[in-house]
């Protein structure tokens, strides 16, 4: 008996190591009908097939606000953001005042370029020639709209605003009742309704002038300015905008090897991600980290981009 009792223990005492459980991670992600939903997805499968020793599950949320306060109350781990809102979350500034959160970026994803659409016999050749014309800021209610008040503010720019959905606008940009309107790009092109309105009416962007762009850079750290290659539709020349992206933050509190394990997975991965969402197709997410980013990088999402030979911007340098 004492026999089968010592092999016993010594059997579940070699068992010990591999019985050992993965850390286990909650995901915010947002609702399961976006296409943002199947990225987070994808990025589950990522953490669990390639981080080891995590085990991530994702969780069906109401996207970056939703995301930022359970991060705050520890119901998550990590989560779906966008850059100009996280901002804002870090600095406890808009929403936030008064409730600043100790979030760190890990990555960005996909980028939102606002690009500011006009039709081409609308008269109107800069942003500053919308003063009195109907122009339409964005879907209401979206971050599209809200950036673009604020940037407008920022420039001393005005318009005369028409409000609407996209439908709506659509219609009334084609109708010659409204003159244009600010929508989210798809990558480094127009978007859908964008080239719908193209179909049968030329159409021209406007971009920032030299200044502008320092201004928005100097007053304005929620928002990125780009510059847009030619090409963005056909006909359309090189221009630069403004922009937020959408990525991945994460408590300070988060261990720096479980970010750098995280963040080594995601950007390893050559497939999986851009089956889960077509603008990733081509996409460098280091960049596009680099060039998007609004708040510190987690520090082990940083060691990832030094290792890897990146050179990290001052407002995205870790904190000590």
């Amino acid at each position: 008996m004492k026999t089968i009792l010592g092999a016993l223990a010594g059997a579940t005492l070699l068992a010990g190591p591999a019985l050992a459980q993965d850390q286990e991670l909650l995901v915010g992600s947002t609702s399961a009908s976006s296409s943002h939903y199947g990225y987070f997805v994808a990025v589950g499968q990522l953490i669990n097939e390639h981080a080891e020793g995590l085990s991530a599950s994702v969780v069906e949320t109401g996207a970056t606000l939703d995301n930022i306060k359970r991060m705050g109350r520890d119901q998550v781990d990590l989560g779906l953001v966008t850059t100009n809102t996280v901002q804002h979350a870090y600095a406890g500034t808009n929403a936030f005042e008064g409730n600043q959160q100790d979030l760190r970026l890990l990555w960005v994803y996909t980028n939102a370029p606002q690009n500011a659409v006009v039709r081409a016999d609308a008269g109107v050749d800069t942003l500053e020639g919308l003063e009195g014309v109907r122009f339409n800021p964005g879907i209401r209610g979206s971050s599209t709209e809200a950036t673009t008040e604020a940037v407008f503010e920022t420039l001393g720019l005005t318009a005369d605003f028409s409000r609407g959905s996209t439908t709506d606008i659509v219609s009334a940009i084609k109708d010659n009742r409204v003159a244009g309107y600010v929508k989210s790009g798809s990558g480094l092109k127009l978007d859908g309704s964008t080239m719908d309105i193209a179909t049968s009416t030329d159409i021209k962007v406007l971009g920032l002038s030299d200044a502008q762009a320092q201004t928005l850079r100097d007053e304005m750290p929620d928002i990125s300015v780009v510059d847009i290659p030619e090409g963005a539709a056909d006909g359309i020349p090189a221009y630069k905008t403004w922009a937020f992206g959408v990525g991945v933050a994460a408590p300070a509190s988060m261990e720096d090897d479980t970010a750098y394990k995280i963040v080594s997975a995601i950007m390893a991965d050559d497939s999986a991600q851009a089956n889960s969402m077509a603008s990733i197709q081509d996409a460098d997410l280091a960049q596009m980290t680099l060039d998007y980013g609004t708040i510190p990088l987690h520090p082990g999402a940083a060691r990832w981009f030094e290792e890897n030979g990146y050179d990290i911007p001052d407002k995205l340098q870790p904190e000590e």
